[in-house]
């Protein structure tokens, strides 16, 4: 069932952390039960199903029949695209909350010095 869970993952073009975030699953479990770790639960399948009402659930579970279930065999292409924006938008905010305090940090050390600097042309001038 771990590979159909991956081949799912896979299918909607989804990082495990935007599959579990979806999936209202924390992160961590999703990981721990997917690499094998911990074992796969049942709350975890559930959760799989209800966020993904396309998946077939026969074929999830048991491994029977197509991934989707035949009303829905075409991916829906804006869902994909949503998907993916959502997790490049979490990757983007990451790297700018980063940025913003390492600005902050080099705002401060140019405050910094140029007090120094003040301090020194001041002595220098006075000297």
């Amino acid at each position: 069932m771990i590979e159909r869970i991956k081949a799912i993952v896979s299918y909607y073009g989804m990082s495990d952390r935007a599959f579990a975030l979806k999936c209202g699953i924390k992160q961590n479990t999703f990981s721990n039960q997917v690499n094998g770790a911990r074992e796969l639960s049942l709350s975890t399948v559930n959760a799989i199903l209800i966020s993904f009402e396309d998946i077939s659930s026969e074929w999830l579970i048991r491994g029977k029949g197509e991934m989707l279930n035949s009303k829905n065999q075409s991916k829906d292409e804006n869902t994909e695209r949503i998907s993916r924006l959502v997790d490049t938008i979490a990757t983007l905010q990451g790297t700018i909350n980063e940025q913003s305090k390492t600005i902050q940090a080099l705002q401060e050390k140019e405050r910094r010095l140029n007090g120094e600097l003040a301090m020194l042309k001041n002595e220098r001038k006075n000297g």
